[in-house]
Order: C-alpha cells, then sequence, then structure tokens
C-alpha cells in the first residue's frame, strides 16, 4: 500500500469501494498468487467477516490529519462508472453497457481469443482449449434451439455476433442480432460482411424492447438477462414470448445468484457495481424459471455450467495476464487492473458456490396436440442430437 493517498481512498470510502478504488488507481497493488490473495477470508478457519468502518479508519488517520497529511478525498479512478437517469430505461441501460462493452475491439480480442464470446464457454474436457470450449458452447445453443435451415432467430444481447455467424453458417438460419453496444455493433457488422453472410444475417443497434417484426422461430439470450434488473423480468420475459411463434424455443443463458450470496439489490458501492456491471442484477435461477413460466412458456430443460464459467474466467485471466502491456496499451493501466480483478474474482465465486450460471430451454405452447416430450433428456454435448424433440413444437 503506497500511503498516504491509499489510506485517503480507505477513510473516506471504508469497505469494498475504497479497497477497489485504491486497486485500480494503482495506490494498492496485490503481489503474487492473486487468487490466494482474493481467497484469504474464506480459507480462514472461522470465514471473520472482514469490514473497514468508519470510526476505526478515523483513529488511524488521525495522526495524519492532525499533520494535514490526509487532505481531502481523492478522486475516484476514470473508470468507475457514472450512469444517470431512470434505472433500467432505454437510456441509462445504453449507458451501462456502454461502460462495459464499449472499451475498445483490441482489448476484447486480446482478452477473449479469436471467438470474440463473452459468456460462459462449454468444456468437453478439462483439457479442451478456450477455443475449442467456445465453439462447442455456440453449437451446444443451437442444437438445444433444434435450429434448421430456413428459420428466423432472434439473438438478444448479440455481443460481437459470434452465435448470429456460427448459426448463420452452420446451421442455414436467418439471423437477427440486437445489441446496444454501438462498438459491438459495429464490429460484428464487419465480421459478417468479411464472412460473407450478409444475406442471413442483420445486425441492429437495438433494445430488445423495440424489436416488432416477429414471430420468430427461435429466440436466443446469452448472457443478457443479468442487465435486465429484477423488476423488469416480467416484462422481458413477456417481451420474448410475444415475439416467438407459438412451438418456437427459447433459450435463456444468465448468471445466477448463489444463496449465499447476500441482498437481492447489488451493493451501490461495491466494486462489480462501480466498476464492472452497472445496474447489473443476478437473480436466483428459481426466479428465471418463474418469471419464465408465468409469462407462458413451459420450462424444458435446465443446464448447469458454473464448473464450465470457473473454467471459462480462468482462461480470461491468463490471456490478460500474459498480454499484460499490450492490454494496458489497448485501454489503460486502471481499465486493465478492473478486468484482472473482476475475473479472477468471478473463477472463485463459481468455484465456491457463491454464483452459479444455467442454460434455461423453454417453449412457447402452441395449440393442444401430441405430447412430443422425449421419455429421456437428450445429450445436447453430443452432435447428432439435435434430432430428439425435447418440447412439443405443435
Amino acid at each position: 500500500m503506497r500511503h498516504p493517498r491509499a489510506l485517503r481512498r480507505l477513510a473516506y470510502a471504508p469497505g469494498e469501494l475504497g479497497l477497489a478504488r485504491a486497486y485500480v488507481s494503482g495506490d494498492l497493488d496485490i503481489e503474487g498468487d492473486l487468487y490466494a490473495a482474493l481467497s484469504f477470508p474464506d480459507d480462514l478457519p472461522s470465514r471473520p467477516k472482514l469490514t473497514l468502518d468508519r470510526r476505526t479508519l478515523a483513529r488511524l488517520a488521525a495522526p495524519l490529519l492532525r499533520l494535514r497529511v490526509l487532505g481531502p478525498p481523492p478522486a475516484p479512478p476514470p473508470e468507475e462508472a457514472r450512469v444517470r437517469g431512470i434505472r433500467h430505461s432505454l437510456h441509462r441501460d445504453r449507458e451501462a453497457i456502454s461502460h462495459h462493452y464499449d472499451v475498445g475491439d483490441d482489448f476484447y480480442r486480446l482478452l477473449l481469443g479469436p471467438s470474440l464470446v463473452y459468456s460462459c464457454a462449454y468444456f468437453p474436457d478439462p483439457d479442451a482449449t478456450l477455443e475449442q470450449a467456445q465453439e462447442a458452447k455456440l453449437d451446444l445453443v443451437c442444437r438445444k434451439l433444434g435450429l434448421q435451415a430456413g428459420m428466423r432467430l432472434l439473438d438478444v444481447g448479440c455481443g460481437w455476433g459470434s452465435l448470429a455467424l456460427h448459426a448463420a453458417a452452420r446451421y442455414g438460419v436467418s439471423v437477427t442480432a440486437v445489441t446496444i453496444s454501438a462498438a459491438q455493433a459495429d464490429l460484428a457488422r464487419r465480421r459478417v460482411a468479411d464472412a460473407g453472410l450478409g444475406d442471413r444475417v442483420e445486425i441492429r443497434l437495438q433494445d430488445y424492447r423495440e424489436v416488432n417484426d416477429g414471430p420468430f422461430d427461435a429466440i436466443s439470450s446469452i448472457g443478457m438477462a443479468e442487465h435486465v434488473g429484477l423488476a423488469q423480468l416480467p416484462a422481458y420475459a413477456a417481451r420474448l414470448h410475444g415475439l416467438l411463434r407459438p412451438g418456437g424455443r427459447l433459450l435463456n443463458h444468465a448468471i445466477a445468484r448463489g444463496p449465499a450470496a447476500g441482498p437481492d439489490r447489488p451493493d451501490p458501492g461495491s466494486f462489480l457495481t462501480r466498476y464492472v456491471f452497472p445496474d447489473g442484477e443476478l437473480q436466483p435461477l428459481a426466479t428465471h424459471v418463474r418469471v419464465l413460466e408465468e409469462a407462458g412458456f413451459e420450462v424444458c430443460d435446465v443446464e448447469a455450467l458454473r464448473r464450465h464459467y470457473a473454467l471459462t474466467c480462468r482462461a480470461w485471466v491468463r490471456n490478460l495476464e500474459q498480454q499484460w502491456d499490450e492490454a494496458v496499451r489497448y485501454s489503460s493501466p486502471g481499465r486493465a487492473r478492473v478486468w484482472r480483478l473482476y475475473l479472477a474474482g468471478s473463477a472463485l465465486a463459481f468455484e465456491r458456490h457463491r454464483a452459479g450460471v444455467n442454460q434455461v430451454l423453454a417453449v412457447k405452447r402452441g395449440k393442444p396436440g401430441p405430447d412430443r416430450l422425449p421419455l429421456r433428456r437428450p445429450d445436447w454435448s453430443r452432435a447428432g442430437s439435435e434430432g430428439q424433440e425435447p418440447c412439443s413444437s405443435d
């Protein structure tokens, strides 16, 4: 810790926010194994709650105050989010998404690798490469959705277009892909053009609430529901239900808050809220299932990918650490520190059951007819399983 500015940050913002500001600004550093440092409180036998209260810090800072060393509170690092407006309004959601995703194409290429997939990979075995695992995840989604040539797919929160490209090229579907990140939309359009798939894939800079040209045969929402917010989840599910044809499938892939993860609403002073996902909210798996069912969906299959996400986050951390100088050049020292801390902490959260990630496959009920649910759950991890109907397609 470099005095006195790190102490000033902790004195004026005790707890997680002060520590985050000190680390992101470089006033506080972590030497050695980052995972071991972040695991320290969990590994203590009694697992005490480590807090920094204002009175204790005031006593520690008193000598510096008398010497006029402490001074005024330092300005927050520029990487700290400053979103304005009504929570989860169209305007504020665009600001929040821009904070996280409009960091720079070169930075994300370095972090994510050539796949440019920024969600949980699906490892066919622990020794698979990140690229192999991300391709396996994209194909897993397509098989669960039962994609076939000529279908219309809506990809909500499409990122840099990786799923849209995979679905169009491998399954011959027509894809409408929406994102509210201008940087993502620009790069996704270039990727579509480079792949010669402009006749099958449309990338829109558009909020899912503004899509009005359904019905679609299938809808994918991969890593997007975390940005919706608990109050908006029923409207989100109802909107997707309205955009899907009867018998069509929805795959909702979202991080879930673990049972011991704390309150429903995120802490406004937490590191994740201020630096990573402003306005992001994680809900338990049960909440996602209930909301989908209340919107009229039949939930047909749930697959937990928690261990896969731990492996994914560790792979991203390796990419970042092995190319640290380039990461700093493409963004900023503070931004690279934010992502290193966030991804390492996320890996530990998945490994220690504080968070999970689940793929929920649901169908929009159609007219009454024969029940086509199979007696056994299809093995989605194996090619060829897409022919087994998991949900009624009436």
